[in-house]
């Protein structure tokens, strides 16, 4: 195989949960603790902010949370989150089962943490990832940090260029950039044209459904 890791977001790559559970939790958090900003923003521009500059920066810079707020938003989430599963796409499966059956890696990069993705694959009966880099990393080893594509490259001996980093936003993009990782964007998730225009024009491939990343890493 032409990868011999494969590097996937969690949210809107393998599960669909950002339009389900994510921006649902985030109006509601807005309607108890900001509710003069409840209206304000739709889930097309919920998912241009997380695309760039990013969750975090988003929060803090437009939404204006404290480092406190931003730690009482993150309960209300996580509270959110555990009682809300997201359905995986079909085809997902398949295609971590096989690329692991032929050898390569399957790691997860997310933004969400560890045990709501082990939670979700269980749940979904998806192959266990080999490697699960979370929010619970520190900060500045999230994406779009590069510490998850050459921690993975220290572990299994491998180089970046072996590695396909498959994710939906930016801080994917960079993280795989800034590694020296080939990136695909998982487009299948939602229609977003300013998203769609970027990554068509700037990543290494521009995947439109599961199917065309089977054809892309099997």
């Amino acid at each position: 195989m032409k990868y011999k890791c494969l590097c996937l977001d969690h949210d809107d790559t393998v599960v669909a949960s950002t339009e389900a559970i994510h921006y649902p939790s985030f109006i509601a958090y807005l309607h108890d603790y900001k509710p003069e900003l409840e209206d304000k923003y739709s889930f097309e521009e919920f998912i241009l902010k997380n695309f760039d500059p990013g969750v975090l920066e988003f929060f803090h810079g437009e939404i204006g949370l404290s480092d406190a707020e931003l730690a009482e938003e993150d309960k209300y989430w996580r509270d959110f989150v555990a009682t809300r599963i997201p359905t995986a796409y079909n085809g997902i499966s398949e295609i971590i089962s096989e690329f692991q059956n032929r050898g390569g890696i399957v790691a997860v990069a997310s933004h969400s943490y560890e045990m709501y993705i082990r939670r979700d694959y269980e749940h979904n009966s998806l192959p266990v990832p080999n490697v699960i880099y979370g929010w619970d990393l520190p900060r500045e080893k999230r994406k779009p940090s590069p510490f998850t594509v050459l921690d993975i490259c220290e572990k299994y001996g491998i180089k970046p260029s072996e590695v396909l980093v498959v994710d939906d936003l930016k801080p994917g993009y960079d993280m795989a950039r800034a590694a020296g990782a080939d990136f695909a964007c998982a487009g299948w998730a939602y229609h977003v044209p300013e998203i769609e225009s970027f990554m068509r024009k700037n990543c290494d491939y521009y995947l439109s459904s599961i199917d065309e990343l089977k054809k892309l890493v099997l």
